[in-house]
């Protein structure tokens, strides 16, 4: 059989597992693959490495796939996900000093969103009245899940992200370092980095992306759309192997050779049982708390791997929200073209060797 190489970008999150895991537990080899890795250092590098073909294939944020689909954002770049890559998984911190305020002015129980999200008005409200700069809250990338669901968030206790908070895009591995150096009061990203900032002790989780939206849209599998025409063997071969990987990761007692190849210098680059805890649903929250277990805390089960275009509104709710486009019939089309339920199905089948209906 010959050997076909494939050379995929991924970001140092607990959510790039699967293709982690196609590779150093041998999935991707047994399908005829050489998958290459490569640890980006953005988001930006990511889609735009993938758009001059330096990857073949991208672990990306579904909004940023659709953003670059659409042409906003500076980049046109049409792409395509034949499957995604999990579900859920993110969480917002904030730095001690603003939970210690978020807690000392909380009317009921933190764990309740609305009752965090007033209280977060409050202080917004006082920080105004003293003549003090607004907070400043951070997620990974411009067009990102973690952006809608801090607007959701804020939205619970009237706030407006850009106009009452202030906005930064850091990158997932830099956001324990800004908010270590008071460069952001807080930040929504993916799993590890808000446990890795409660672990440096210098932030406390205050909600999960599960207390917001269940079930929610985050991480896809990306080629260019043209790609995914053009090399439907490669599509299919590469999605086999993370079927494989999915159903291996499900399994708790691999738990914590997961955690060990996601650990890896090149991966990573976090201790193991940090990981580890989190594959369990357990996440330690900072500011003196116990620790939480929430049930399919992050998920990469079959069915979350299924694309799905209505994932595609929600998506374009968010970015109306947050003043990023003004969403058309034709733009929603477009967006929902990006995710490739059919080709999943058509994945599923040959890998099953169910002929597909």
């Amino acid at each position: 059989m010959t050997t076909l190489h494939l050379r995929v970008g991924f970001m140092p999150l607990v959510d790039c597992a699967l293709l982690v895991l196609a590779k150093d537990e041998g999935f991707a080899e047994a399908e005829g693959l050489h998958l290459e890795l490569v640890r980006e250092v953005s988001w930006s590098n990511l889609r735009d490495k993938l758009n001059v073909r330096l990857f073949d294939a991208a672990h990306m944020l579904g909004p940023a796939a659709i953003a670059a689909t659409l042409g906003i954002g500076g980049v046109k770049a049409p792409m395509a996900a034949p499957m995604a890559l999990n579900r859920d998984g993110a969480a917002i911190t904030l730095s001690l000093r603003r939970f210690e305020d978020l807690a000392r002015l909380a009317e009921g129980d933190l764990a309740d969103t609305d009752v965090s999200a007033r209280a977060l008005a409050a202080i917004v409200a006082r920080r105004k009245a003293s003549g003090l700069p607004p907070l400043t809250f951070a997620a990974v990338f411009g067009f990102s899940t973690h952006i809608y669901l801090l607007c959701e968030w804020l939205a619970k206790g009237g706030l407006r992200l850009g106009e009452d908070v202030r906005f930064e895009v850091v990158p997932p591995p830099q956001t324990v370092e800004a908010l270590a150096s008071g460069r952001v009061d807080g930040f929504c990203a993916g799993a590890p980095w808000n446990s890795a900032a409660v672990a440096a002790g210098v932030g406390a989780m205050v909600l999960a992306s599960v207390d917001l939206r269940r079930n929610c849209h985050d991480k896809v599998l990306a080629w260019r759309a043209d790609d995914v025409q053009r090399r439907p063997a490669a599509v299919a071969k590469l999605g086999a192997a993370i079927l494989k990987a999915s159903a291996w990761a499900c399994n708790p007692k691999n738990f914590a050779r997961m955690a060990q190849h996601l650990a890896a210098p090149d991966r990573l680059a976090l201790p193991a049982p940090l990981i580890e805890r989190i594959l369990h649903g357990e996440l330690i929250q900072g500011a003196g708390r116990p620790a939480r277990l929430v049930e399919r805390f992050i998920r990469f089960d079959r069915d979350a791997l299924r694309p799905d275009p209505d994932d595609a509104n929600w998506v374009l709710d968010g970015m109306e929200q947050a003043g990023q486009i003004v969403a058309t019939a034709e733009t929603r089309e477009i967006a929902r073209g990006v995710f490739l339920p059919d080709a999943f199905e058509g994945i599923v089948s040959a890998e099953s060797g169910t002929p597909k209906n």
